[in-house]
């Protein structure tokens, strides 16, 4: 039996040899096809170190953990276009982390430049933060300061970050969800403002199968289902676009650009349409090789190709977009225009140079293609360095808070840019809808700080007047101005909403600085101590959460020390948490129970996670079990929704929507906190929802709606409120539903009403 054991393991052995050298001979063969210079030794002593420091270890999946190094390696390779350090940082990137290699062993043997990237790629160990403190911010924060030394750091930790998705079928279900969020939140903007439209969009994509499954499939299924009608309308399309280009001459490709079921998703939930009302999911790309040299010439080439097609298709005036004289801040050019076909679709058209196309699917790493000599060093006047700028400039805060840092940095991730003038006639750029606040925190925080207003043009405007490209702006100021905390409302770039958190959180430090005082000396009156213990008992009886909002609310006055909280102290009073899980069911009865008055059990005490608490294993939350998590208004989870749990400060189990805005922070900032979560209800409760109608006004339509919502349904109206103007009406309908899926039938056969225009879930 031992020798048949060894003769398997042996075999074993030999397939993943074979399966490790062939993946690697893919990556040299993929490396020595570009443009780089030949440095195969270099890539080659990397490889086998790599192999060597993670022998024996295997991924979740099974396969050797060298293939993942690999797979890295070979995205960074073929689909950034990277050179030699950077294939040699993409297999040593976890070497330091997994294994007992120091990044000084790495300096010694591959030198300081790779040593440095795989030290920027190296994760800080959660055990230093504790599970209180988010880890991922700390790591992220990292990542971004190594990437002002050098951009490779970012590039290829998205390269990471996409193989895990790719492979993220192995994981448990709640570590999909932190990951999947972590590459919503962050991964898929960092791409995005670094050029790297495939794999943004790639990211986007499967982020969205895990974290929303079943609305993903229904989607594929869907564009199979379409795909022969898109094939033939391309082909049909095309065919006359086909024939001009080669009467002029021109060396093209053409690509059919189907919109992902991520940017599908989000299009029916940004603008309430179903799948069939979604009309632009096919795009043509004609990407050509231009007859001319320099941006000019092909940018007057992409404009000749859109003349010539204007006279074959008519087009659409208010949807052409170029950004050829002036590229989007991640590089991006081309034009695109809408057409109509023959059949009565209206087709979006993108045209790009294949200089162009290399710099929309490879991003920054194709401008060191075209730009630099050297294609391994980035270009020290990359447009991305009042990026990277701002990025410092946020990461300098000492103190930020780690939900408030990631919506920072995002902020500035997602952003477009414009231009504006000083009164000397200095452009400076900014983040889209900036306002007048923003302008004057970008030129100096003392400026900002003191903003009065400005004049915009020689036109006076108040601060939160957004800018536009081409204002000339000079700023007004107060001495005795002091920030308030509205100011985070009338700004919109990264910069000037970080400083002005600066300045809050310097205000309420000395407010808790006053606090602190107040309760000493009334304490003192009291003849007591100011212990730890104390004070989060005070915090308890307040409902606060963190001892300094306690300390804030007391420098602020909004908490005066009195008898109560004497007796509090002393014993006399014992206040119990709620979970307030029940005001989000109206009824805990089924409405055939309730002339029995049979009552459903329910848990009426919160889930405590404890140590041994296995966190691999999903909530599953029924009619007995519901009483045991808390449902935050934030999102209003109700049965049907996906859902996950997340561990809040007191061991207690939140439950929020995947897509929840709150809960995609957590995901990102507290990752190792959250859980898998399902419903298994079975209609015995029902639950508050809201429908928005909106029709054209006329005799019997509350009839009509009764008819469906009461006869049809069955379901109970709570109230409801509408109001006509010209011969219009709209107005807002509370129901009790016991799912979603209920919800959205009711909707369904609400729009069949004659008239009714309009039907939206209200929340």
């Amino acid at each position: 039996m031992e020798d048949i054991e060894k003769n398997i393991e042996q075999q074993n052995i030999s397939a993943d040899d074979e399966m490790i050298n062939a993946a690697f001979q893919r990556l040299l063969d993929t490396y020595l096809a570009s443009y780089h210079r030949r440095k195969v030794d270099i890539i080659t002593i990397a490889f086998n170190f790599a192999r060597e420091a993670h022998k024996g270890v295997r991924r979740l999946s099974g396969e050797p953990y060298i293939m993942h190094p690999i797979a890295v390696a070979q995205i960074a390779a073929e689909e950034m276009g990277l050179g030699s350090t950077s294939i040699c940082a993409a297999l040593l990137h976890d070497v330091v982390e997994d294994t007992e290699y120091t990044v000084q062993d790495l300096e010694n043997i591959f030198g300081p430049k790779i040593a440095q990237i795989v030290d920027g790629l190296t994760k800080i160990s959660g055990g230093m933060f504790g599970d209180k403190r988010s880890a991922q911010t700390e790591n992220f924060k990292k990542l971004l300061l190594t990437m002002n030394d050098d951009i490779r750091v970012i590039l290829i930790k998205i390269c990471d970050r996409l193989h895990n998705m790719r492979t993220l079928e192995s994981q448990p279900a709640n570590k999909q969800y932190k990951i999947a969020g972590e590459t919503q939140f962050i991964y898929a903007p960092l791409a995005n403002r670094l050029g790297l439209y495939k794999i943004k969009s790639e990211l986007e994509n499967l982020s969205f199968r895990y974290e929303h499954p079943e609305i993903y499939k229904q989607i594929v299924e869907k564009l199979q289902q379409s795909q022969a009608t898109r094939e033939s309308l391309f082909e049909e399309f095309t065919a006359p676009i086909r024939a001009e280009l080669e009467k002029k001459g021109y060396e093209y490709e053409l690509k059919a650009r189907v919109k992902t079921p991520y940017s599908i998703w989000c299009k029916m939930q940004r603008k309430h349409l179903s799948f069939d009302e979604i009309f632009d999911i096919l795009a043509v790309r004609i990407i050509f090789t231009p007859k001319g040299e320099g941006d000019a010439a092909e940018g007057d080439e992409c404009h000749n190709i859109f003349l010539a097609i204007r006279k074959i298709y008519k087009w659409h005036s208010e949807r052409v977009r170029e950004w050829l004289e002036n590229p989007k801040p991640n590089g991006y050019r081309a034009l695109h225009a809408t057409f109509m076909s023959k059949s009565g679709n209206w087709v979006e058209v993108q045209i790009r140079s294949r200089k162009m196309d290399d710099i929309a699917e490879q991003g920054i790493a194709a401008h060191w293609k075209y730009k630099s000599q050297n294609p391994n060093e980035p270009n020290e006047e990359s447009e991305f360095n009042d990026w990277l700028r701002t990025i410092k400039d946020i990461l300098n805060d000492p103190q930020p808070d780690g939900m408030d840092f990631l919506d920072t940095v995002k902020m500035n991730l997602y952003s477009s840019e414009i231009f504006v003038f000083t009164p000397k006639g200095e452009m400076i750029t900014m983040p889209a809808d900036s306002t007048v606040l923003d302008f004057a925190f970008q030129i100096h925080t003392f400026l900002g700080s003191h903003c009065m207003g400005a004049k915009v043009n020689h036109t006076l405007r108040d601060i939160s007047y957004k800018l536009k490209s081409g204002d000339q702006v000079e700023v007004l100021t107060s001495k005795v101005l002091r920030v308030e905390k509205d100011w985070l409302d009338k700004v919109n770039s990264a910069k000037a909403k970080q400083k002005i958190l600066m300045i809050l959180r310097r205000y309420d430090r000395e407010k808790q600085k006053k606090g602190e005082l107040v309760l000493k000396e009334w304490l003192t009156a009291q003849e007591m101590e100011l212990t730890t213990s104390l004070l989060d008992h005070l915090c308890q009886f307040h409902d606060i959460q963190h001892r300094e909002n306690f300390l804030l609310a007391l420098g602020d006055g909004n908490i005066v020390l009195g008898d109560a909280d004497l007796d509090e102290l002393r014993g006399k009073n014992k206040k119990k948490k709620k979970s307030g899980w029940k005001k989000f069911i109206p009824f805990m009865k089924d409405r055939q129970q309730e002339e029995t008055n049979n009552a459903i059990p329910v848990a009426n005490s919160l889930l405590t996670v404890g140590k041994d608490f296995n966190k691999k294993t999903p909530c599953v939350i029924t009619e007995e079990t519901f009483g045991m998590y808390i449902f935050p208004e934030c999102c209003h989870a109700i049965p049907g929704d996906d859902i996950l749990g997340f561990i809040d400060n007191d061991n207690h189990v939140e439950i929020h929507r995947r897509d929840c805005p709150i809960a995609d922070k957590l995901k990102t900032s507290y990752g190792n906190r959250i859980l898998d979560a399902k419903w298994e209800m079975h209609h015995k409760f029902y639950f508050d929802a809201a429908v928005s109608i909106q029709g054209f006004d006329r005799k019997g339509m509350l009839h009509d709606l009764a008819d469906v919502i009461s006869d049809q349904f069955d379901i109970n109206i709570h109230k409801i409120t509408v109001s006509t103007t010209n011969g219009l009406f709209e107005g807002i309908i509370d129901l009790a539903v016991h799912d979603r899926t209920e919800l959205r039938g009711l909707m369904d056969q609400l729009k069949m009403i004659p008239d009714m225009q309009e039907v939206l879930q209200a929340k």
